[in-house]
């Protein structure tokens, strides 16, 4: 047999395997990135970095629809697609390499070169940050060099005559070395990214206990033995919205917070100096901006804390301070009217506990301020460590630089939570849901069928005025298709508009409305049936 000798510098490799190649080396420089960044601090994950800078950088009509459409789970679509399109990159990176390896070393840089920028600038970037991203292109080189060369090699040994299984065997052995060290060091990281004990210093809190008398939930504070929700959420299924793709991890002993500013004196406060004063909880109803018209983006819990207004009366608010900007350990930012964090009848919070336990790590352990009656994005900061008295005019906060408003009160709003939209419910069963009108409070709730007359709802016990409260209206109803409505008005007069308005800039407009169906035989999905939500267009 004649002997054919191939030479490996002008051999091109075949598609499927410079496409493996490409992508293998994309996957082992995350893998290293993530695993340095465990490290050295979580937020120096490329993969991580590149995901909050895209958060960043999504246009408002962008990530409003991917909340209304996956809800809590936006964060989880955002990283699996994240994942999809730099595996994509990483095949590109190997096709436009089979001849060459030179044009994929150049695109491997480029994306280490927009990883490590996206690092650097992150707020709150360390010194030390841009390791992660220079390891992960270390690696990503290497491993494009090594996997690029054995593939070359490979297939000149099969083009001189070895046999196919012989000729991919060093190949296959250098990926699967890759993709196993790949997923070690990106399990690895995540490993090493939870190892600061913030878990156990939560629980070493224990119960979180006010010091003066917390105000009780009267009976009848809700109808949810008829489809309505319970008064108070339980912690597990309080909604959550930020812009974080991994939660901060701050321990309640290394936890400060300073407030500075235009102020008389300077103030730094530690979780030994917060808990040793008076603790007051109160139950609170807190809403999401980006909540729409029937939406499910609202909850209520007893929060424990200490007054804000005391802590502002104790540094003395200088003349003109009309903004408290506060500051996550992440970086976020948040602007809050002065005026009303300082009024001791608004109960503004710095919070530690939620439910009588310490704050559950996504809700903020072990520091967060809450503002009732106010959006939660120009009140809410999760993971506070610093307050600065300042203005409107010297800083502007992370969603005002996006267009949102600057000051959002709540709207008041109402929501039908049974029967379910498009479900098939019997003659009697009543019509629920819950109305808010934080800070002013419900003064009715009317509901009409089929665009006949309005009639005034049974209304639940109210808590307080910072609450939500709970509507009904028994039947029975005619057999058949019928459209329920709803609208509230509040105590200072206030009746919903009918108009139809979306979430941004300052929270959503317009009356609930849901389709459903009375079976004349009585037969019933049951309250919570699920379907989609109708909203009438007014």
């Amino acid at each position: 047999m004649a002997c054919i000798t191939v030479d490996i510098n002008t051999f091109r490799l075949s598609s499927p395997v410079a496409a493996f190649v490409g992508l293998l080396s994309v996957a082992a420089g995350l893998g290293v990135g993530h695993l340095v960044a465990g490290l050295v601090s979580s937020r120096a994950s490329p993969f991580l970095a590149v995901g909050n800078s895209a958060i960043d950088l999504t246009p408002l009509w962008l990530r409003d629809f991917a909340i209304r459409t996956f809800g809590t789970y936006d964060k989880t679509i955002l990283l699996l697609g994240m994942a999809v399109v730099i595996g994509l990159i990483g095949v590109g990176v190997g096709l436009v390499s089979r001849r060459s390896r030179t044009p994929g070393l150049v695109l491997i840089v480029v994306l280490g070169t927009l990883a490590t920028a996206a690092v650097t600038t992150r707020p709150k970037a360390g010194l030390l940050d841009f390791l992660a991203p220079l390891a992960a292109l270390i690696a990503s080189v290497g491993t494009f060099v090594v996997l690029h060369e054995r593939g070359r090699t490979s297939g000149a040994q099969a083009a001189e005559g070895a046999t196919v299984e012989a000729s991919r065997r060093a190949l296959l052995t250098g990926s699967a070395a890759v993709v196993a060290g790949a997923g070690i060091a990106a399990a690895g990281g995540q490993l090493l990214a939870g190892r600061g004990g913030v878990e156990a210093s939560r629980q070493a809190v224990g119960r979180i206990v006010p010091t003066l008398s917390p105000q009780r939930i009267p009976p009848k504070a809700d109808f949810a033995a008829d489809g309505s929700p319970t008064f108070i959420t339980p912690n597990r299924d309080f909604y959550r919205i930020d812009v974080n793709l991994t939660l901060p991890r701050l321990r309640a002993e290394d936890w400060r917070l300073r407030v500075h500013g235009m102020v008389a004196r300077e103030l730094t406060l530690t979780w030994r100096d917060l808990i040793s004063r008076p603790l007051i909880e109160r139950p609170v109803t807190m809403s999401c901006v980006s909540n729409e018209v029937g939406g499910h983006l609202i909850s209520t819990a007893h929060f424990t804390g200490v007054s804000l207004a005391d802590v502002l009366s104790e540094v003395g608010v200088r003349p003109g301070a009309d903004q408290v900007f506060t500051t996550s350990v992440d970086g976020w930012t948040c602007g809050s009217p002065t005026a009303v964090l300082a009024d001791p009848g608004r109960h503004a919070m710095l919070v530690i506990g939620m439910n009588g336990a310490p704050l559950p790590i996504e809700h903020g352990f072990p520091v967060r301020m809450i503002v009732p009656g106010l959006y939660g994005f120009v009140s809410g900061t999760k993971w506070i460590t610093d307050m600065e008295l300042t203005t409107f005019d010297a800083q502007r906060a992370y969603w005002l630089q996006r267009g949102w408003a600057q000051r959002a009160p709540m709207k008041t709003m109402s929501r039908i939570d049974s029967p379910a939209a498009f479900g098939r419910v019997s003659p009697d069963t009543p019509i629920t849901g819950v109305a808010w009108a934080p800070t002013k409070g419900i003064k009715t709730v009317e509901v009409r069928l089929d665009h006949g007359p309005w009639q005034p709802a049974e209304l639940s016990t109210e808590v307080n005025l910072d609450t939500w409260r709970m509507f009904r209206l028994r039947g029975p109803w005619e057999p058949g298709h019928h459209l329920a409505e709803v609208r509230a008005t509040d105590k200072t007069g206030y009746t919903q508009t009918a108009d139809r308005n979306g979430p941004i800039p300052d929270g959503a407009t317009g009356w609930h409305s849901v389709q459903f169906t009375v079976s004349e035989l009585g037969s019933s999905l049951g309250p919570g049936s699920s379907g989609v939500i109708c909203v009438n267009e007014g």
